[in-house]
């Protein structure tokens, strides 16, 4: 079980949220570590495994036109995958992954390209979507390697956000429910 998934699931339990993933190159294995942590249940809302790009428009709602212009290893693509997961399976999180594994390039990117998203809940007093942040990744490795650290960086991007959102009062809850630590 990944420490990062577990700390994922635990600041989206004491917040009363939850989180929908959208995959392709990672095919499962986010909601996969995810779902290894125990009490999951409590913040996993679901995924969308669209390997296929025509899924990316059909199931995520990804432009079509997008995807025809840029392919679907993409930054925007990205983006606009966790935003229709989130909204498809109604989760206060969304995150996605796309990218290129291997062993041959794809939509004219290398192996190694991928994009890691995350759309969250809206903050009035900022007046923006708190989520909709991308990550570029260039990652070396086999396809395995790839993959798996697509999984984290996704991971890890989405408890940066849970942790600079969390208020003080959520942080003392959190700590008192920890045991002080």
């Amino acid at each position: 079980m990944s420490s990062t998934a577990a700390d994922v699931v635990r600041l989206l339990t004491v917040r009363g949220e939850t989180v929908a993933v959208a995959e392709s190159l990672t095919g499962g294995m986010v909601a996969a570590t995810l779902t290894a942590v125990p009490g999951a249940s409590k913040a996993f809302r679901g995924s969308v495994t669209a390997y296929a790009t025509e899924l990316k428009r059909e199931l995520l709602g990804v432009d079509g036109e997008l995807l025809a212009a840029r392919g679907a290893v993409d930054a925007q693509v990205a983006a606009q995958m966790a935003a229709g997961v989130r909204t498809a399976l109604g989760a206060d999180w969304g995150i996605a992954t796309t990218g290129v594994a291997g062993p041959d390039p794809q939509d004219g990117q290398p192996v190694g390209t991928v994009f890691v998203a995350v759309d969250g809940p809206f903050r009035a007093e900022q007046g923006c979507a708190d989520g909709g942040k991308v990550e570029a990744l260039r990652l070396n490795g086999d396809r395995a390697e790839i993959r798996m650290e697509s999984v984290q960086s996704v991971l890890a991007l989405l408890l940066r956000e849970l942790a600079s959102e969390q208020t003080g009062n959520e942080r003392a809850q959190d700590t008192e429910r920890n045991g002080g630590f």
